[in-house]
């Protein structure tokens, strides 16, 4: 036997890409069914030959049947049947058309994963009867069904029910045939004991305590005769039901607080439709402050918080065990109400070193009340390095204005304010005054040296005395005028017999006897020294 031959080189290259392309094409025609063709998102059946005889399906590790978002059946009349399991992998379907084709049954389950389905055509088709019970979980924009063989029954009325109910019914021309199989539109159809149900609750607002239980009760009735059921939603609380025909009862045990606000509703349905009556659940509960954080930064300072509790509870605010009034600086805000959930904070309007302490918050309402502290830092105290000093205690000093800085405070336990709880007064009260009282001494003081300058400067170069005269002889050309000897006055016994007043000043003059023997263009009046006499 010869060996097997081996192939090398380019060769053994184009055989491999001649399997690859065979591939390529094989794959699609496996993923996608025969006379179908499909894309990412698409699938549409129009060969008439040979055709489909059930629902597409895409094959395993092909298109993600959930990325399909429409299917198009057109002319295939072998496909009679839509299982429950045929379309529930197509989870993200949102347009669903079969026309022209040979469509008999769906499923009552069909589209019961199909929760994104919002157009489905069903147009000349084989249709005989379709149960409302297959779309009621849909919200359906459109449902176009005409061109069907529908049987007058009152399986169908609920399509009469629902045309009337649109804008816009005369968008399709729907029949049916009756017993003598003649095309009766079906906005004229008559069906005798067939309509709509009722539902009624006996209490339309209920109100109960968180903890507590309850039992509600509901009657229907309608013909052909409604199931009735409950549609409780996500209650959180333990519940269970009892019907009987026409009378249903719902018992809600250990009520939780979770639960208020949710609505509970008692229905009635049958083939023709639906109906519905609801109580809305108010759970009284008592405060629970879930949330307290630190201050943050942002156009204000913010201590957030989160407060739950049924009556809304009252909030107040203490501010190192005393009572913080609000003020338009300091002031509660509530920013999210969700039903019985607050969201809010304590803003503060540019906090300094003073508002620095423990803040507590107190919720309160008839069921009981909670509180939380924190501790908020808004700034270092002037004049102190925490770099080097991080062990500094912040509580060493009190400032006496703080009560003025961050609000007006109260004591929590007597209503009484904090400034008058100490009963003592505080030594550096009398610090404060001391200074206080100084400098005002100092600033009279000031005053009464600016006073007496300002009437140094208006007699200045007067005269003390009435002795002292301005000489009207020879000698007054003398810029300096002599003091009488006779003065009495107090500064005229200082100096001698020739001295000058120069405003309140006593100057001594010595007098030049060379003086009027200068001739008057020796004299240079530039050159004298300013306030004395001239010399030789």
């Amino acid at each position: 036997m010869s060996p097997w031959p081996r192939w090398h080189g380019p060769a053994m290259a184009r055989l491999w890409g001649f399997c690859w392309l065979v591939m390529g094409f094989w794959r699609p025609s496996l993923a996608c069914p025969m006379s179908c063709k499909c894309s990412a998102s698409r699938i549409w059946c129009t060969e008439p030959s040979p055709g489909i005889v059930a629902f597409p399906r895409l094959e395993p590790n092909s298109v993600d049947p959930e990325n399909i978002t429409e299917i198009f059946i057109a002319n295939q009349k072998r496909l009679e049947i839509i299982n429950e399991d045929d379309v529930e992998a197509y989870v993200g379907l949102k347009n669903l058309t079969i026309v022209d084709s040979g469509l008999k049954f769906v499923a009552y389950k069909a589209f019961l994963k199909n929760s994104n389905l919002q157009h489905v055509n069903f147009t000349r088709n084989k249709l005989t009867s379709l149960s409302r019970k297959h779309f009621r979980h849909l919200d359906l924009s459109e449902l176009i069904l005409a061109g069907n063989p529908f049987t007058c029954s009152c399986d169908i009325m609920w399509i009469k029910t629902l045309q009337e109910t649109k804008s816009s019914p005369d968008t399709q021309d729907l029949y049916c045939l009756n017993e003598s199989s003649k095309n009766t539109p079906l906005a004229n159809l008559q069906i005798p004991n067939c309509g709509l149900p009722s539902a009624r609750l006996a209490a339309p607002n209920l109100t109960v305590e968180e903890g507590n239980s309850v039992t509600l009760s509901c009657s229907v009735a309608g013909d052909p005769l409604p199931t009735l059921y409950w549609d409780v939603g996500n209650l959180v609380s333990k519940h269970m039901n009892e019907t009987s025909h026409t009378q249903g009862s719902l018992r809600i045990t250990n009520i939780s607080s979770d639960d208020s606000g949710k609505q509970i509703s008692c229905v009635a349905e049958n083939l023709v439709g639906e109906d519905q009556d609801s109580v809305n659940l108010t759970v009284h509960f008592a405060p629970t402050i879930t949330f307290l954080e630190s201050p943050t930064s942002d156009h204000h300072w913010c201590i957030p918080f989160t407060v739950r509790g049924n009556p809304k509870p009252a909030l107040q605010w203490f501010y190192n065990g005393a009572i913080l009034n609000e003020s338009k600086y300091i002031c509660t805000k509530i920013h999210v109400t969700n039903h019985t959930e607050y969201h809010g904070c304590l803003q503060l309007d540019n906090p300094t070193h003073m508002n620095n302490g423990d803040y507590t918050l107190m919720a309160k309402n008839e069921y009981g009340k909670d509180e939380r502290q924190i501790s908020a830092h808004f700034m270092g105290r002037p004049g102190i390095d925490y770099e080097t000093n991080p062990n500094y205690p912040e509580d060493l000093y009190e400032d006496w204005t703080a009560a003025t800085d961050i609000g007006d405070t109260t004591n929590k336990s007597n209503d009484i304010p904090s400034t008058d709880v100490a009963g003592e007064t505080n030594p550096e009260h009398l610090s404060v005054y001391a200074v206080v009282v100084i400098a005002s001494v100092v600033g009279f003081c000031l005053l009464v040296m600016l006073l007496l300058l300002k009437l140094a400067r208006h007699s200045k170069f007067g005269m003390k005395g009435p002795a002292s005269v301005i000489s009207n002889d020879d000698d007054s050309a003398s810029p300096l005028h002599h003091i009488s000897n006779g003065s009495n006055t107090p500064s005229s016994s200082e100096g001698g017999p020739d001295a000058v007043i120069i405003g309140m000043t006593k100057i001594p003059v010595i007098e030049n006897p060379q003086y009027f023997g200068i001739t008057n263009s020796q004299l240079k009046p530039d050159t004298w020294p300013r306030g004395s006499p001239k010399t030789a």
